[in-house]
């Protein structure tokens, strides 16, 4: 396994972006500060990390199973919650339709407003 820090995440967006696959992307930038994508350019395996806080770094695979032992790896490290896609527009996040709450004659304006 070879591993280049490198500084702009331009850099491993553009890696990503020329992916021939993306096998998996672990983490999240917005909730949890840092991301891998483990992905496969051509015959080359690689792990991009993407962090706030620590260093950004592309790392190379010699091969298929050092790659999945490392994306293994990096799984247990962020949390196997941490590698499923967040469902923000579930349902349950919208309140229940089937309440007994009864929101009749609930106005938001204020008395003092004027139209």
């Amino acid at each position: 396994m070879e591993q280049l820090e490198v500084i702009s995440w331009k850099i491993l967006d553009a890696i990503k972006e020329s992916a021939t696959k993306i096998v998996e992307i672990i983490g999240d930038l917005d909730t949890f500060e840092h991301m891998s994508v483990f992905c496969q350019v051509d015959e080359d395996f690689i792990e991009l990390y993407y962090s706030e806080l620590d260093s950004n770094y592309i790392r190379h695979f010699e091969d298929e199973e050092e790659f999945s032992k490392s994306l293994a790896i990096r799984k247990n490290e962020f949390g196997e919650e941490n590698s499923d896609s967040m469902d923000y527009y579930d349902d349950d996040n919208f309140g229940d339709e089937n309440t007994d709450e009864n929101y009749n004659g609930y106005n938001i304006k204020d008395e003092e407003d004027e139209f």
